[in-house]
């Protein structure tokens, strides 16, 4: 019996990081992106501010006093960066104003 509970509890887990994973979309800007139940809580706290969308990248961050950085594209096109504080509360939101980097 505590076989099966242990291979259903690492289902479980296994499930969690796919879901993790999925949650963040693959967008590279040289940056790390962090994964994790914390990264999935602001993910999931930037998505209700931005009314829905898709989470580009999700980072450490320490502008504005924020503790995260939720990158969002919105339902509308438009990308945003969600600045979350240690208690994922949105501390602001700002137009994401990079550009490629330019080589030549």
């Amino acid at each position: 019996m505590r076989r099966k509970l242990v291979i259903g509890a690492a289902a479980l887990l296994a499930a969690g990081a796919a879901g993790a994973t999925a949650a963040v979309a693959s967008g590279d800007d040289g940056e790390g992106t962090v994964t994790g139940p914390q990264a999935d809580r602001a993910t999931a706290a930037a998505l209700v501010e931005t009314g829905g969308g898709t989470a580009n990248a999700v980072e450490r961050d320490g502008e504005d006093g924020a503790t995260w950085e939720v990158e969002v594209t919105t339902p509308s096109g438009k990308t945003v960066d969600v600045r979350l504080d240690e208690d994922f509360q949105v501390v602001v939101v700002e137009g994401d104003n990079e550009t490629p980097d330019d080589d030549g």
